[in-house]
């Protein structure tokens, strides 16, 4: 008889099966051990009584040991699950110790305990949610004619600034770790035309808020031939594909953690698009002054959400709150041909996006602005310098996505192992 998964066992009433996990409740009453078996699929109840075989190993078993038991399935609404499994076999494989989680546990105490925490049947569902927002970025880019291409982690190119940048001493030169891949993509993109990569990306931000990581995972498009409106129209259509597919085959695990699946159905493409005056006129009525081309912030995303039910593109961004490398507003010279993808619901940007520019003298003078060595970006002008072409791309923070899909209070629960400022271990 080969074991089965814990959601199986509905096609099993009346059947014996056996069953694979880990311990997520137990408690004993009277020569009965009533033990809540948990697997990746699900938990169900299982009733194990004095004289089966393996009781007494039963009887010692503490949550979150690991045990193999064989069972007669039976339908029962008021157990966990809605199904019962009256062991006829019980088999110990490994023992735990006193599990050092109990309830109403800090939030310190669950991350210094992150790699047991994980097994929690929350992150357990958010973490299935995320693996399906992968896949479905993977299915949209390659139903899209996209090429998977990779780039370097190690550069000493910045993408998004100095300020953000986690230096390092590479073989006695000054590198840093990558900050985007788009730089290197804008060089593939005469050789495969539409591409897209997700990678980590790292960024030295010293901040502590609820959506910040100092390594997150990022997925970026590029292609040749896109213009700015194409750029953003890509983004609404992977927006859209990804909050169908999540909705099609995780809306059990969206209910599980508090997320009505309704919710996201009504976030579907069309979004609307407002420029960056616009945002700063509406901050304005609600009391949020701005600071004169200043890029917006948390608490300014926040508060601009409140006027959207679904995502929304702003756009149009002053030169000065912008990266480098984005192309020239042909119809204002002091602002950049980019947008923003912003989530309702407080959530703020999930998606940068651009335009980028062509001219190498433009480029040039904007790194001496920012201080940076031109120098190193002598190979990025070449991409210029040799068959440029129109193009655009954007990069999308996996993490801050999920968050908002799954509606998390903290984006540290939208991965498994969290870096923030403050935390390095586990």
């Amino acid at each position: 008889m080969m074991p089965i998964s814990i959601e199986e066992i509905k096609d099993h009433v009346g059947k014996s099966v056996i069953l694979r996990g880990w311990i997520y409740r137990t408690r004993e009453s009277k020569g009965i051990v009533f033990i809540v078996l948990r697997d990746v699929s699900g938990v169900v109840q299982c009733i194990v009584k004095d004289g089966i075989n393996g009781f007494s190993d039963a009887q010692k078993a503490l949550m979150e040991s690991s045990i193999i038991i064989k069972g007669k399935v039976s339908k029962d609404e008021r157990a966990p699950g809605g199904y019962e499994v009256q062991v006829e076999d019980f088999t110990l494989v490994g023992p735990a110790l006193d599990f050092p989680i109990k309830e109403q546990q800090s939030t310190e105490l669950l991350l210094d305990h992150r790699h047991l925490w994980v097994r929690s049947r929350r992150l357990t569902n958010i973490f299935k949610i995320r693996s399906e927002i992968f896949r479905a970025i993977h299915d949209f880019f390659h139903e899209m004619g996209f090429f998977e291409s990779q780039s370097p982690l190690l550069t000493q190119a910045a993408c998004e600034g100095g300020s953000t940048l986690f230096k390092l001493n590479y073989f006695g030169k000054e590198a840093y770790l990558a900050q985007s891949w788009q730089l290197y993509a804008e060089a593939m993109l005469a050789s495969l035309e539409k591409i897209y990569c997700i990678a980590p990306s790292f960024r030295a931000e010293k901040s502590r808020t609820r959506r910040h990581l100092a390594e997150y995972w990022h997925a970026e498009a590029e292609a040749a031939w896109m213009d700015h409106e194409g750029n953003m129209k890509l983004q609404e259509d992977l927006i859209t594909f990804i909050l169908k597919r999540v909705v099609e085959r995780r809306s059990s695990e969206l209910k599980d953690i508090g997320r009505d699946p309704k919710e996201l159905d009504k976030m579907h493409a069309p979004f609307k698009r407002v420029t960056y005056k616009e945002c700063v006129e509406l901050l304005k009525k609600d009391g949020i002054k701005m600071k004169p081309g200043g890029d917006f912030g948390a608490d300014e995303e926040r508060e601009l959400t409140k006027h959207f039910k679904k995502p929304f593109f702003v756009v149009e961004f002053p030169k000065e709150a912008k990266a480098f490398y984005m192309k020239e507003n042909p119809k204002d010279k002091d602002t950049y041909l980019c947008s923003d993808l912003l989530a309702p619901e407080g959530y703020g940007e999930i998606i940068g996006g651009s335009e980028r520019e062509p001219d190498v003298d433009k480029l040039i003078q904007r790194l001496k602005k920012d201080g940076a060595d031109p120098k190193s970006y002598e190979w990025y002008f070449d991409v210029r310098r040799f068959g440029s072409v129109p193009h655009s791309g954007f990069g999308m923070g996996v993490e801050r996505v999920l968050m908002w899909i799954c509606k998390l209070d903290h984006i540290r629960d939208a991965i498994a192992f969290p870096r923030v400022m403050n935390r390095l271990n586990p």
